[in-house]
């Protein structure tokens, strides 16, 4: 049984490289830190903090997410992503999730993710792909 709790949290962090950006990523033409890389770290965030305290069967996958980008942020700047359990159902685990560069806040939303017995689910992931 998981020892997942309500106001569990994860940070998660990187220096923007041009690899990160939206030009590199291919979401944009411009070399600031990408939306796709930035719901990446958030989803990072979010995945460290249910391991914590899942059993080692255990993994998390991801089932939605819903954030607003709302700040750009240039190659060089520290960007730090924060992920927090604000809801358990079951199986399902709702995070609140934000980020921030080393000026303001660039990103906020929700992060939707599913506990999963590992071996099961590569089990049946393995039946598609035959």
């Amino acid at each position: 049984m998981h020892s997942l709790k309500i106001g569990d949290r994860f940070t998660a962090e990187l220096i923007v490289e041009e690899k990160h950006t939206a030009a590199a990523f291919g979401s944009g033409n411009i070399l600031v830190f990408s939306t796709p890389m930035m719901i990446g770290l958030m989803e990072n965030a979010a995945l460290n903090c249910a391991q914590k305290g899942l059993e080692s069967t255990e993994s998390t996958v991801g089932t939605f997410v819903n954030i607003k980008h709302i700040a750009a942020t240039p190659v060089g700047q520290k960007v730090t992503a924060t992920a927090e359990l604000v809801e358990i159902e079951g199986k399902k685990l709702l995070f609140k999730v934000e980020a921030y560069d080393e000026l303001e806040k660039i990103g906020e939303g929700t992060h939707g993710r599913y506990v999963i017995h590992a071996e099961k689910f590569l089990e049946k992931i393995n039946r598609k792909s035959n």
